[in-house]
């Protein structure tokens, strides 16, 4: 092979890299030259045929593995790109708000949960939507960021878990429009986002008002504010008056905002208007057999420690013994460890001890004959607060009384509630302790009953501690659209269409309501819009005549502090989801198989 061949051999070898990449890259290169090297190349006398076959096949087959892609995950893990994963984040987010969106307003609905499994049967009605969103087994990636939303929304302020989904879904379902119809980038919606987030809440801001300096309009205040939490509760038939209990716990708090020291009881029977506010502390238990039915001046021991070693307990061993008397001493040997642990007890100077775990005959006979009254088997939720509203402590041991706090209160006795009868713990040291009682006909309705009580509850602790409020009825929503869309119209490119959507978002809250109530959202809610405009900041939905009516008025509040929330939160979850452009499933973790001893 002469010099010249084997630089027309390199040449074409050249072009086919350069083509090769370009495959790689996207661009096609023009064949020509590379085809005429080979041709050239034929038409000399001196090439070798058999190379120029060798040439062309791994040409060819180094051009087949440029443009076949590279797996770089297992075969059981998975991959969702670009648009796939974007429109997948989108339809998970959006199936989730509309699964909620209809227990939205004074009108929404209910929804029947039906549990499977080890809970096979179970029934729960509500229309919660935390709670509806923790019993759904969600399997969309994005959709679980929602439903990790909504709980933390619960637990930070108790109220608007339905709210917050359907405004993320809603603004997710905006974005999808402005990316598919007017292919504007999510980087640019997400900034038009942020600067609506900040005038949404600035506005908001400055429509709150404080009443908290006046004592009788700021209760007349959280009066308004339950109300408006349990209307669209399954108590909004009763709201006036477990607003009035929820008021009334609340304030015994004196601000602290310590929820632990109101416990709720559920005992089936009677109606829920029969539902009272206790002043005291109930713990549904009551004393053992032969001991004291009533003590003033207690002085309480809190225990979580066995009392059970009366019984001889012998599991994988074996005793040997060659007569009855042996296991009579054996037994007698426990007794007489048992009655050195309650001659402990004893020494603390105690007359009521309450133990968690159970307390066998024996010791209870011990505590009975030296006139304590002894309490077990209290839940662990029950001794904790208990604990709390008396002053004391938990212990285990026994060995040091000088060290252990004991928890006091005036009076113990017991009370009856139906057919049960409690333990009613009366002048403990937490002067705001009480105990709201719950009644109902069935399971059913006093556990919705008591989610929608704890909704009022927190949400009310939330406003004791930042005393702002705001109008409902849509009201807050429309007076946040309007001011996002002045500041649109203020705003150089694509990012006001991004904040008009943001807008427009908003304002499906109200709609979803009045849809909700069955009238005619579109009519209701331009006028609601007209009327914000004509400067009527407090006008919102009256969902009972089907108008738009003054909010303040109809003394329709809500917290502040729980409507911005819903704002922040939700727009943090969209943008989360918004970024996602590639969604990665891990292979499920193979199980390494046992080899045996070696």
């Amino acid at each position: 092979m002469n010099k010249q061949n084997k630089k027309k051999i390199d040449r074409s070898m050249e072009m086919h890299a350069l083509e090769s990449h370009a495959w790689r890259s996207g661009n096609r290169l023009n064949w020509p030259e590379s085809r005429t090297s080979i041709i050239e190349l034929r038409q000399e006398s001196s090439f070798s045929v058999q190379f120029l076959g060798f040439f062309e096949e791994i040409s060819r087959r180094f051009a087949m593995v440029s443009l076949n892609p590279v797996r770089i995950l297992k075969s059981e893990a998975g991959e969702e790109k670009a648009e796939i994963a974007r429109l997948s984040s989108f339809v998970g987010v959006i199936a989730i708000g509309d699964l909620v969106k209809s227990t939205l307003g004074p009108k929404g609905m209910d929804k029947i949960l039906v549990s499977h499994g080890r809970s096979a049967g179970q029934v729960l009605v509500t229309n919660d939507g935390a709670t509806i969103l923790k019993s759904v087994g969600v399997d969309n990636p994005a959709a679980k960021i929602l439903v990790d939303m909504s709980r933390v929304q619960d637990d930070e302020v108790g109220d608007g878990t339905t709210s917050v989904t359907v405004f993320a879904a809603e603004l997710l379902r905006e974005a999808e429009k402005l990316i598919e119809n007017q292919k504007i980038h999510p980087q640019t919606i997400i900034s038009g986002w942020r600067n609506a987030t900040n005038v949404a809440t600035e506005a908001l801001k400055n429509a709150a008002t404080d009443n908290s300096a006046d004592p009788d309009c700021f209760r007349e205040d959280l009066l308004n504010i339950a109300r408006t939490t349990l209307s669209s509760k399954i108590l909004s038939q009763h709201k006036e008056h477990f607003s009035k209990l929820a008021v009334d716990a609340v304030l015994r708090l004196k601000g602290s905002g310590n929820l632990s020291a109101i416990q709720v009881i559920k005992k089936r029977g009677a109606t829920l208007a029969d539902s009272f506010l206790d002043e005291g502390f109930l713990l549904d238990k009551k004393p053992g057999v032969h001991q004291p039915q009533k003590v003033s001046d207690a002085h309480i021991l809190i225990a979580n420690t066995s009392m059970d070693m009366d019984k001889i307990k012998v599991f994988g061993s074996r005793v040997r013994v060659d007569s009855m008397a042996k296991i009579a001493e054996l037994e007698s040997a426990e007794k007489e460890k048992m009655k050195d642990k309650v001659d402990k007890i004893l020494k603390h100077g105690c007359n009521v001890f309450i133990n968690r775990q159970l307390i066998y005959n024996y010791p209870e006979q011990l505590f009975a004959d030296a006139g304590i009254m002894a309490i077990e088997h209290a839940d662990f939720d029950g001794i904790e607060r208990l604990a709390l509203v008396t002053g004391g402590e938990i212990v285990s041991t026994f060995d040091n009384p000088d060290l252990v706090k004991l928890g006091k209160c005036d009076l113990i006795e017991q009370v009856m509630i139906g057919e049960d009868t409690l333990l009613r713990f009366s002048g403990v040291p937490l002067g705001e302790a009480c105990t709201v009682v719950i009644r109902g006909a069935t399971q059913q309705i006093i556990d919705e009953a008591e989610r929608s009580l704890h909704d009022a509850l927190c949400v009310l602790a939330a406003t004791v501690r930042e005393s702002r409020i705001v109008y409902g009825g849509g009201c807050s929503e429309m007076i946040m659209a309007c001011a996002v869309m002045r500041a649109a119209a203020a705003t150089p490119g694509k990012e006001a269409v991004a904040m008009e959507a943001f807008a427009r978002a908003l304002q499906q809250l109200p709609t979803v309501i009045a849809d909700n109530a069955g009238y005619d959202s579109a009519q209701l809610v331009s006028e609601l819009r007209a009327a914000h405009n004509s400067g009527g900041n407090t006008m919102g939905l009256d969902m009972e005549l089907g108008k738009i009516g003054c909010m303040k008025q109809l003394g329709i509040i809500e917290s502040w502090v729980v409507k911005r929330q819903v704002v922040v939160s939700a727009a943090e979850a969209a943008e989360m989801i918004l970024r996602v452009d590639d969604i990665l499933r891990a292979a499920p973790r193979k199980r390494v198989q046992d080899r045996g001893h070696c």
